[in-house]
């Protein structure tokens, strides 16, 4: 058995150290999983970050909730990725950045928000610029 070891606050880790990984934290069930190790991990390398291709976006507003992601999320959007339907993409509209689902409708593209609690009016994704597509998110669970 490896000697528990104490996280450390990201804020403290100097740039470029890699992150070794305290151990597993069950959801449920023990794990199988659970004498697993791993020797570090990297955030750059594990969000990818280190592609010139990929941008971090905070998303403001509570349009994608359905889709999990939620007000002050952070997304990872990659621009070398061909959208296509049912992608969550961050796309221009009216001069500004929104992030949506991709669907198609009667054989057209739409753009639409996923939180049926508010009323969104999808948006015809024709003319309209798809920045790129949204990888991957990052939550801060304490709100």
């Amino acid at each position: 058995m490896l000697p528990l070891m104490q996280p450390v606050p990201l804020a403290d880790v100097p740039q470029g150290t890699v992150l070794r990984i305290v151990g597993a934290a069950g959801a449920g069930f023990p794990s199988p999983a659970q004498d697993w190790e791993d020797d570090g991990i990297s955030l750059i390398e594990l969000l990818r970050l280190d592609r010139a291709a990929s941008f971090v976006f905070r998303i403001s507003g509570s349009s994608m909730i359905e889709a999990g992601i939620h007000d002050n999320d952070v997304v990872v959007v990659d621009r070398d990725t061909r959208p296509v339907e049912g992608h969550i993409v961050i796309a221009i509209v009216d001069g500004g950045f929104v992030c949506r689902q991709l669907v198609r409708r009667s054989g057209a593209m739409f753009l639409e928000a996923r939180n049926s609690r508010q009323c969104y009016e999808a948006t015809s994704a024709e003319g309209v610029e798809i920045w790129g597509v949204v990888r991957t998110g990052v939550r801060d669970y304490r709100r």
